[in-house]
């Protein structure tokens, strides 16, 4: 046993910190203070983590360790191997145990998770350590977490158009004068649900793509070999991996696509792999890129009259308002906002086994899926109105759920994941978030886009070998928790017409969705 070599500072980096401005780094010095990465393997299966989705979080890694040491930073790394036998530890607290075991330091800093579980896992390695904590702030967001916890400080319902008015009055945003919004409106969402009729979108600019340098190759070779029964594929990768690429996708967004984001933000079209969405939330969330400089961009196009204000208020308001909302969210409720089952799903109800692999007759779900596996990205129509919707409808449990967003999303971090998909997206936290369950028919994404059309299933049909079952489901689901919003005024309509359906229709429904849901008809 070799003596203990002491170092002032252990920095730790973790795989969603990657900005080189960090608050972990106030105050480092090359000589005293080092850096602690790692990857670890329990990360890559807590969840069956989708292939896409463990290369878009090992390789920015390694790209900004070698970037580190190039700065002349000392990094203690652990690389996983193919060989599971090789690990020093299978989790991120089992890790960094071992090095506090080996070396002495005389604090660990480190910038505040964006996991529950993770952070509570190192705080109580440190703790055990002895070690003193630095936990600081991750300044790359507008909102303290203080700063949230203040604002909703006795809100029964946490309302995202308040919480953006307030962010937009504070960070002086699209702001005419400190108190009122330029172009006399604060939401321009009435103008942001445009359809692209039977012409379809025609020619979209081609989306950035990054080819796999010889680093990031490696990581794809490691993923293939030791997590090759994982779910999705890989061979497309083409994600940024560093800050340069990252910046260069932001440009190309803001020129090409930001223009025409805001009218058909809600629009899906078959075959469309991006449309005019961003691709940006995999980059923001990894720290690539700021959420101030995406802002920023946007902005300066309004300003410059290269983007319409729709447009860019849209896009201002999914970074400003709805991305620091579900944060402060999430730390203002967690732990307990995890356990939530407002509407009391079975535990047994797993999501379908075409989440996974894609094979289901119903072509939104199909397409939506298509996508997913091959680039472990999806736009918000499709997760929330789509995926989301036919899992809430079929009454998966919401754990189960978020679960399942975690693995298969390369943007999925649990402090964005959970609040979309419990609250969000299958209405399991009871209205903190949404005051009425986002449930729709067929019928809605017949109109948003062109799947119906090709598809085997009539939406207009509840009823029938080519029911719609997202119809079916529809009606079965506002059957089963007809009393449970009888008192929601914003449910009024739909409760209305549910209560007009002819008695033996409804039966006929509800028993073709229990075939569903067990599986006795598959879709």
């Amino acid at each position: 046993m070799g003596s203990k070599k002491q170092v002032r500072n252990l920095v730790v980096v973790l795989g969603d910190q990657l900005n080189h401005d960090s608050a972990a780094f106030d105050g480092f010095d090359n000589n005293l203070d080092q850096v602690w990465m790692a990857e670890a393997a329990e990360e890559a299966t807590h969840v069956w983590n989708h292939k896409f989705r463990l290369v878009a979080f090992f390789s920015p890694m390694r790209h900004f360790r070698d970037e580190m040491r190039a700065d002349g930073k000392a990094v203690f790394y652990h690389e996983l191997s193919n060989d599971p036998a090789n690990d020093q530890g299978t989790s991120l607290a089992e890790l960094l145990s071992q090095t506090l075991k080996k070396h002495t330091f005389k604090s660990v800093v480190m910038v505040h998770p964006g996991d529950y579980r993770v952070r509570e896992s190192l705080h109580q390695v440190v703790l055990n350590a002895g070690v003193t904590l630095d936990e600081r702030e991750d300044k790359t967001f507008y909102c303290t977490i203080e700063r949230f916890a203040e604002w909703a400080a006795g809100r029964r319902s946490f309302v995202l158009e308040q919480f953006y008015r307030v962010m937009r009055k504070e960070n002086q945003i699209l702001m005419k004068d400190e108190k009122n919004p330029v172009g006399e409106a604060w939401n321009f969402d009435k103008d942001n649900r445009g359809k692209f009729g039977k012409a379809g979108p025609g020619s979209i600019p081609a989306a950035l793509s990054f080819q796999p340098d010889a680093l990031t190759q490696g990581v794809i070779q490691l993923i293939e070999t030791r997590f090759r029964d994982h779910p999705g594929k890989v061979e497309s990768f083409d994600l940024p991996v560093t800050r340069h690429d990252a910046l260069q996708l932001l440009e190309d967004f803001v020129v090409h696509r930001l223009p025409s984001f805001g009218t058909y933000q809600d629009a899906m079209w078959s075959d469309e792999r991006f449309l005019y969405h961003s691709r940006l939330s995999h980059a923001l969330n990894l720290k690539l890129l700021s959420p101030h400089e995406v802002v920023d961009a946007a902005v300066e196009r309004y300003h410059n009259g290269q983007s319409p204000m729709n447009s860019v208020e849209g896009f201002v308001r999914q970074i400003l308002g709805w991305r620091e909302y579900v944060r402060g969210l999430y730390w203002t409720k967690m732990p307990e906002y995890a356990g939530l089952n407002a509407l009391e799903c079975d535990e047994s109800q797993q999501v379908p086994s075409f989440f996974w692999d894609g094979k289901t007759e119903m072509a939104c779900v199909a397409d939506a899926m298509r996508l997913l596996i091959d680039t472990a990205y999806a736009h918000h129509i499709q997760r929330l109105m789509v995926l989301g919707l036919y899992a809430q409808l079929l009454g998966v449990h919401p754990q189960h759920f978020n679960d399942w967003h975690l693995a298969m999303y390369a943007d999925a971090i649990d402090w964005v994941s959970l609040p979309n998909t419990l609250g969000m997206s299958q209405h399991a936290d009871g209205g903190i978030m949404a005051t009425k369950p986002y449930c729709a028919s067929g019928s809605y994404i017949d109109r948003m886009g062109n799947f119906c059309k090709g598809c085997k299933y009539s939406p207009k049909k509840a009823v029938g070998e080519d029911a719609c079952p997202i119809t079916t489901l529809y009606w079965d689901f506002l059957a089963r928790h007809r009393d449970r919003f009888r008192d929601n005024h914003r449910m009024v309509m739909q409760l209305k017409n549910i209560d007009r359906k002819d008695p033996v229709e409804l039966t006929q429904i509800r028993e073709r969705a229990t075939q569903i849901k067990s599986g006795a008809i598959e879709v």
